[in-house]
């Protein structure tokens, strides 16, 4: 049975001749019906607070579960993320070493390339060597054959000038000072042909022994 504090406010009872006291019950059910009151007025209070922390239960169960979701998107992510940076790292990786074996033979040829343009340049040095050695010696033979010569025809020619002439019938006969200028002439254009040849040919031994020595130095650097 559902009494109300106001059922117990409004009730009335019959009187007898020895029942209870009509003011004391009375006050009795006055103080049950306040305290009943209060007693449903908590409870709906404690209703509405349970109502409460349940909405905000639920709020938070689905924050929880919004959260749960939230983190397996992140570490599916965070997973795909870490396994597609490990696969380019070792795609980077695979071409960097294929680039660098690429670059070390590339370098490895250039360097026997090279070598074999070293030892061709020292063999071709050789050969312009013993070519200049050669030329140098020619060049210096033919200048000591010339001084020779030289020497000789200077000596000839001594011999012819102070020799007496003959004509056609065997007569001698004296040079005359015109003849004896030509002659001079004659002797100074061929001293100055020989000289210039002389020059030529020791400025030619010099240059190539200037050139010997610098390709020894070059060589030897």
């Amino acid at each position: 049975m559902n009494v109300s504090p106001l059922d117990l406010r409004q009730a009335k009872f019959n009187t007898s001749m020895r029942g209870f006291d009509k003011i004391e019950v009375t006050s009795f059910l006055m103080a049950a019906a306040d305290d009943y009151e209060q007693a449903l007025r908590e409870t709906d209070r404690l209703r509405q607070d349970v109502s409460r922390m349940e909405a905000v239960l639920n709020e938070y169960r689905e924050s929880e579960k919004s959260l749960k979701t939230t983190l397996m998107a992140a570490q599916k992510l965070a997973d795909d993320i870490t396994g597609q940076a490990e696969s380019e790292a070792q795609r980077i990786i695979r071409e960097a070493q294929g680039r660098s074996d690429l670059l070390l033979e590339k370098t490895q040829s250039r360097l026997e390339d090279v070598q074999r343009e070293i030892d061709g340049l020292k063999l071709k040095r050789r050969d312009v060597e013993t070519s200049l050695e050669s030329t140098i010696q020619t060049l210096r033979n033919t200048l000591d054959y010339v001084r020779e010569q030289d020497a000789r025809d200077r000596e000839e020619r001594q011999i012819l000038l102070h020799r007496p002439r003959t004509d056609a019938d065997g007569r001698k006969f004296e040079l005359t000072k015109a003849d004896a200028g030509k002659s001079d002439a004659a002797k100074f254009e061929v001293a100055k042909v020989e000289a210039k040849a002389a020059d030529g040919a020791a400025s030619t031994a010099a240059l190539l022994a200037q050139n010997l020595e610098q390709l020894k130095r070059a060589a030897q650097a």
